[in-house]
């Protein structure tokens, strides 16, 4: 079996959106997109979206890149998922 249907329904390379979320806290941006740049060879201008609570408590990005395989995945949401600032992803 390969790794693009290992226990997924998705089809790599695919584009895929990862949400995070967090408080809202002048290194979050940063925080999270350095975490990704581990696990992404490259983001393209506007892969990241930014959106502030409607108190602008909490602040949650979406970063779109392409995906290449379940592993990469699963990689980068277990080094979002234990950082400190990260309080939710989808």
């Amino acid at each position: 079996m390969t790794d693009s249907t290992e226990d997924t329904l998705f089809e790599f390379p695919c584009e895929f959106p990862l949400k995070v979320m967090g408080r809202n806290i002048v290194e979050f941006e940063a925080i999270v997109i350095e975490i990704v740049n581990r696990h992404v060879e490259s983001l393209d201008d506007g892969a990241v979206k930014k959106r502030d609570s409607g108190k602008g408590k909490f602040i949650s990005l979406t970063v779109t890149f392409e995906a290449q395989s379940k592993q990469q995945l699963d990689d980068l949401y277990r080094e979002l998922h234990a950082h400190e600032h990260v309080l939710m992803l989808l």
